[in-house]
């Protein structure tokens, strides 16, 4: 494992530690609020608070079972788990919404029963209204914190108990209501309003359920990443296409795996750099992905893309100039198995310049994702930033047309050259 590798370990297992802590702090002040709405409830005979008591109660054990789930994510990898066990938070998850979705149905009957009850008090319920103001307030600023940190980690049961929080401060003021309805001796609303929140609570259960269930069947939670992928990979000089990007969600955490192809004559262990470099670009790009499988095939493209240095512009007849840096011109081509097209012609603008123009010019047309150079000279520095940049060379002879040269080329007449026709010491003073 090196360094950078290191450093993202860390930087996950403190993530998971963070989310802990939340979780762990959630719990303790939900369980506080519970207690006190149960006891206030019971003491003043609130029917309504002691219901959001056990609401409250459900809440502990999602919060709770979050938090473990955490703990069981941010366990070191091992023999038996050698992913990890970042899926034990989905997995978590997936009950929280087996909790919250039976909140919702207990709720929703208590609900419906007020609506059958008339009765009234008559003494201003002071201590259950005050323990929901303080339940509405708390709430708040749990929801807060779990949907602050549940997104810096990418933690699904954090959000979801986040979202479950944020609904706890709608339902504070329901019962809030409700309780002043009830000294008012109008159930109607009260029970109507707090069935229409246990349905909300039900759906936000239920959601949780299905996003934990396609989590665990390896399903793609995230086809705007996808796209997302695949278009910035494409972009990565070598690479020539892009293809079965498969993103597996585990946790707070998304695994990659994904194909590239590059040109059938790259030697292996260039394959292998340019598959190092996709996968250390994708994880610096997103730091909640946790791992990136890269595999390397030889592109099928039927269209490539050539250059070939000029002496001048005459379209495919076009004549090549001896050496590559001091062309005062370059035609680019689209060559295709049925069809081959001029895409561009680029003056050289650096031929006055005293040396290395080669270099120039290639970082000037590199835009074009070169595959092919034809030339009759190219120098030790333009040799070896072409072959860098992927790009196969062949020889050609000065004074033949551009149309020549593609029928030698379709024929298979023309070499391939292995090493640079003059070195670095005959380039210096002069253009490459």
């Amino acid at each position: 494992m090196n360094t950078t590798e290191k450093n993202l370990e860390k930087k996950r297992t403190a993530d998971l530690r963070l989310g802990q802590r939340v979780a762990l702090t959630a719990s303790f002040v939900t369980l506080g609020l519970a207690v006190m709405k149960g006891l206030i409830g019971h003491l003043f005979g609130s029917e309504v608070l002691l219901a959001d008591a056990f609401h409250s109660g459900a809440d502990l054990l999602a919060i709770f079972a979050s938090g473990f789930g955490l703990w069981l994510a941010s366990r070191h990898k091992s023999a038996k788990f050698p992913y990890g066990l970042y899926k034990a938070e989905t997995f978590i998850s997936f009950f929280i919404g087996v909790g919250i979705m039976w909140a919702g149905f207990e709720i929703l009957l208590d609900g419906y029963r007020k609506l059958l009850s008339a009765t009234g008090t008559i003494n201003f319920p002071f201590m259950p209204v005050s323990a929901s103001i303080v339940s509405l307030v708390t709430s708040f600023f749990v929801a807060r914190r779990e949907k602050k940190v549940g997104r810096q980690i990418n933690s699904q049961s954090l959000m979801i108990n986040a979202s479950e929080s944020f609904l706890d401060i709608i339902v504070s003021g329901i019962v809030l209501v409700g309780i002043m309805l009830h000294y008012a001796g109008i159930p109607y609303v009260e029970g109507a309003v707090i069935m229409a929140i246990s349905l909300l609570i039900f759906k936000l259960g239920l959601t949780s359920i299905w996003t934990s269930f396609l989590a665990l069947m390896d399903a793609n939670l995230d086809p705007r990443l996808q796209s997302e992928i695949e278009e910035k990979v494409n972009e990565i000089y070598g690479v020539k296409g892009v293809g079965d990007i498969r993103i597996r969600q585990a946790g707070p955490f998304k695994m990659i795996e994904c194909k590239i192809e590059t040109s059938a004559s790259l030697p292996l262990y260039r394959a292998h750099e340019l598959a190092d470099q996709v996968e250390d670009f994708i994880i610096k790009s997103y730091s909640h992905i946790e791992s990136v499988f890269i595999h390397v095939e030889p592109a099928k493209a039927e269209i490539i893309s050539a250059i070939i240095p000029v002496e001048d512009i005459n379209g495919m007849d076009s004549r090549v100039h001896g050496h590559f840096g001091r062309a005062p011109y370059f035609v680019i081509l689209k060559i295709g198995k049925d069809e081959t097209s001029i895409e561009d012609f680029y003056s050289n603008s650096f031929l006055g310049e005293p040396q290395h123009v080669g270099i120039k010019v290639i970082k000037a047309i590199i835009k074009y994702k070169l595959d092919v150079l034809f030339t009759s000279q190219v120098g030790e520095l333009s040799f070896s930033m072409l072959k860098n940049n992927f790009v196969d060379i062949y020889r050609i002879e000065e004074g033949i047309t551009v149309r020549e040269t593609l029928q030698r080329y379709k024929n298979g007449d023309l070499q391939k050259i292995s090493q640079p026709t003059h070195s670095l010491e005959e380039s210096q003073g002069a253009a490459e």
